[in-house]
């Protein structure tokens, strides 16, 4: 009997799997395969919280598996040695997997290519990225255009569905996933196929009809919380497309737009691997930032004296998520209002994320910046005051992450440092002791913004 290796990476589902689906046209029993990879180990040593979110995810995949008749095979080592080593050792005639863009990735996947039969799938996005270009074949580097390109293009159809069986050789040594890290946010995301759906079920059932209205407010619960899902495949990018088209509406189409975005930054990272180390564009790489030490720890921390602010980063700390206009906010005030070098907040989300993704986190990074594609212009510049009272208007959002402000009012809490003495000793909140003082004024530091990056420019 023909076998054939599926080798595991951002692709933990067994329904809508193109890699999965290609191996098992190839074989007659399928090889599931995750390797535990050294340098993206070692890589993510910061990341623990998604190390461990990707553990179990693995480990409800080989839950899924055992219940189809297979199981999940671990090996640790450089890919390209181990798969050459289980091709051996099974007699595999293919290797298949689900193609990934990141510069590391491809880099991997051509030193898998000469010593294994590897072939690519598609999967991690919607349309394969060379289908999504301009008339003289040249990439998009601006969305609006990428998206209506992307809209044109034929629709894939309807997901594939998950196998109910699925034959695989026995007797194959291997090793188990790690202990540790643990998933220590288990109870807010528990990992695993079953979950991104029950999620997309719900989001579709009770919030995207209003999307379009919610998806900015802090306050409430009306966006999917599907990206950390989405990062490990354990839901397709067609399976969420598929589920926005079937709901139709206002609200079904701009969140289908934000699945857009995410393909374009795919794209963006794919053909311009540079936007990793530096600004995407060379004019604005010129910027003279400041360290401030001292400033970023407690942006870090959450105690910069902004409420919306610090109330977006202890929910990164407390949760390894954050609502997308936090992440817009809490951005621009590292960028903007601190000039600290937009490179050190995205390496920071990264790495308490369990969503964080080299593609999307430097593609909302540079947009915040202004020095990416399609960028805000550099000079916009967040008002935290205003974007608190427009996105979090009861103050929710707010006195769920600093409880030190639970006692201010509405009128006081997205600037209690306007409060009286008098005031602060009435709502048991005193500003420099119990609630920090804003580290910056904001006019005074957007007007330094604007200054250096007027200098910047050209340089």
């Amino acid at each position: 009997m023909a076998t054939t290796i599926w080798w595991i990476r951002r692709d933990l589902r067994l329904g809508d799997n193109q890699a999965l689906a290609a191996a098992r046209a190839g074989g007659d029993r399928v090889l599931p395969v995750f390797v535990l990879d050294p340098r993206l180990l070692a890589a993510a040593r910061d990341g623990r919280r998604r190390l461990g979110f990707l553990f179990a995810g693995l480990r409800a995949l080989d839950a899924d598996l055992r219940r189809c008749g297979n199981r999940l095979l671990v090996r640790r080592g450089d890919p390209a040695r181990v798969l050459s080593g289980l091709v051996a050792e099974s007699g595999a005639g293919a290797v298949y997997a689900e193609a990934d863009h990141s510069p590391y990735a491809r880099r991997r996947d051509a030193r898998v290519a000469q010593a294994v039969p590897l072939t690519l799938a598609g999967g991690l996005t919607v349309h394969p990225l060379e289908a999504v270009r301009k008339a003289d074949s040249s990439p998009y580097t601006v969305f609006t255009p990428y998206s209506r390109a992307w809209r044109a293009l034929p629709f894939p159809g309807v997901p594939l569905p998950a196998p109910e069986h699925l034959p695989g050789p026995a007797g194959l040594p291997g090793e188990g996933l790690p202990s540790s890290p643990g998933h220590a946010l288990a109870d807010l995301f528990p990992a695993g196929e079953a979950e991104a759906h029950r999620r997309l079920e719900a989001f579709v059932r009770t919030a995207i009809d209003d999307y379009h209205d919610t998806r900015n407010r802090m306050d409430l619960a009306g966006t999917s919380v599907l990206s950390p899902y989405l990062r490990f495949g354990m839901i397709s990018a067609l399976q969420a497309v598929w589920a926005a088209r079937q709901a139709g509406g206002q609200g079904a189409e701009a969140w289908l737009n934000e699945l857009i975005w995410r393909e374009f930054y795919v794209s963006i990272l794919h053909h311009f691997p540079h936007v990793q180390r530096e600004s995407f564009h060379p004019g604005l790489r010129g910027i003279v930032w400041r360290e401030a030490p001292g400033e970023f720890a407690d942006w870090t921390a959450g105690r910069t004296g902004y409420p919306v602010v610090d109330a977006a980063m202890r929910q990164l700390l407390a949760t390894g998520w954050m609502h997308n206009r936090a992440r817009m906010i809490a951005a621009s005030f590292l960028v903007k209002d601190l000039l600290v070098d937009w490179r050190r907040g995205e390496q920071f989300f990264r790495q308490h994320l369990l969503d964080g993704d080299l593609a999307a986190n430097h593609g909302g990074w540079q947009w915040t910046a202004g020095t990416g594609t399609d960028a805000a212009p550099y000079y916009r510049v967040f008002n935290p005051v205003l974007q608190g009272r427009k996105f979090d208007p009861q103050g929710d959002y707010v006195h769920r992450w600093v409880p030190e402000l639970a006692g201010v009012p509405g009128e006081f809490l997205h600037e209690p440092w306007c409060m009286s003495v008098e005031q602060q000793k009435q709502f048991h909140c005193m500003i420099g002791k119990d609630y920090p003082a804003p580290i910056v004024d904001h006019a005074l530091a957007r007007r330094r913004a604007l200054e250096a990056y007027r200098a910047g420019v050209g340089r």
